[in-house]
């Protein structure tokens, strides 16, 4: 299905009734979450991101990483649920570039291999995550939740105030983890296809 075919709007959005109306259907949901700094538990983000012990080593990632970022984003790329609204570009090696603008957190478990990471875009005052991934071997062991605690744990150190994220509906997992963060989600999308 292309991009064109599609709608992908707001669900209070009033094209959704008039679409559904006219017989579209609703291919995929999504949502976006909001955090502010005033609202962080800090000794529950601490928690979180030590969850990640024992499972390997949490840090904040460099330049000198982007090698072990590309091979996870390779490995993993199949994995993002939902549609258009939700997809994951894969990276190249520009896009994969850290900086001050473009920072990431991830999990080195003991053989030296990323396991787990998270892409925040900073403007500012505001930040939002590009995306959150963990190696199919190491899920359901809380190092989604540990790596985006431990991005939100920084940048409020560094100032920030307001925090973005959002994702695919059917995935209850990052839904959970972004709930035991302490976002809230304020948005709820709808994807919707035309009739056939």
């Amino acid at each position: 299905m292309r991009t064109a075919d599609v709608l992908v709007a707001r669900e209070d959005d009033a094209r959704v009734a008039d679409r559904l109306a006219d017989g579209w259907t609703v291919v995929a949901r999504s949502w976006g979450a909001r955090l502010d700094a005033g609202r962080v538990d800090l000794d529950a983000l601490r928690v979180l991101a030590g969850g990640a012990r024992g499972l390997g080593d949490l840090r904040e990632l460099g330049p000198g990483d982007v090698d072990a970022v590309l091979a996870l984003d390779a490995a993993t790329r199949e994995d993002y649920p939902g549609g258009v609204a939700t997809r994951h570009v894969p990276l190249t090696r520009e896009a994969a570039g850290i900086s001050a603008a473009r920072r990431a957190w991830g999990v080195i478990d003991p053989a030296d291999r990323l396991v787990a990471l998270t892409y925040v875009d900073v403007d500012g005052s505001r930040a939002e995550t590009d995306f959150t991934v963990v190696a199919r071997a190491h899920r359901g062991r809380g190092l989604g939740a540990a790596v985006k605690a431990a991005s939100v744990l920084a940048l409020t150190h560094d100032g920030v105030a307001t925090f973005r994220t959002g994702g695919a509906a059917e995935n209850a997992a990052i839904l959970a983890a972004n709930a035991r963060i302490g976002y809230r989600v304020d948005e709820r999308w709808a994807t919707l296809a035309p009739p056939v």
